[in-house]
């Protein structure tokens, strides 16, 4: 296992929901990414994957927090979160969503006037269908994906 080095770029992991931590702990462990994942206490795992696990509180905002403020330049962070993902990229931290997409700078601005649209939606009381579920494919596109990005920051 790698471990979480200060000194070179390390993955962090909005972990309580990702589908996709087998897969960020084998890749990061074959470009010798250190990962770091941030879960709250009530998402505790017996057999958690390998990597540095953080636990915090259960409150809402604890893990983003958490990693708000351990992110630095170059490291990579995956998440869900599309609020999360907008406070790290001026940062210069790379965000991808466990089904591979990349977040950038240029367009995060309209993933949160949509994610704000939605919400303003469900306050009203009307609900779409939610997201569609996690297939095979989706999990193919990240490793894909995050394999591709990873190699880029290595320079391999």
């Amino acid at each position: 296992m790698v471990r979480y080095d200060p000194y070179h770029p390390c993955v962090f992991v909005d972990a309580d929901a990702c589908p996709v931590k087998e897969e960020i702990s084998r890749i990061s462990r074959r470009y010798g990414f250190g990962v770091v994942f941030v879960a709250s206490h009530a998402h505790r795992k017996s057999e958690p994957e390998a990597g540095e696990w953080i636990y915090v509180d259960s409150s809402k905002e604890s893990a983003d927090l958490y990693i708000m403020n351990h992110v630095r330049s170059s490291d990579v962070l995956v998440t869900q979160d599309i609020g999360l993902a907008s406070l790290v990229l001026p940062k210069h931290v790379y965000a991808l969503s466990p089904r591979g997409k990349a977040y950038k700078e240029e367009t995060i601005a309209t993933a949160l006037d949509y994610r704000y649209l939605a919400a303003k939606e469900r306050r009203k009381g009307k609900y779409g269908k939610g997201p569609k579920a996690f297939t095979q494919s989706d999990r193919e596109t990240f490793s894909a994906n995050f394999e591709n990005l990873l190699s880029q920051i290595a320079g391999d």
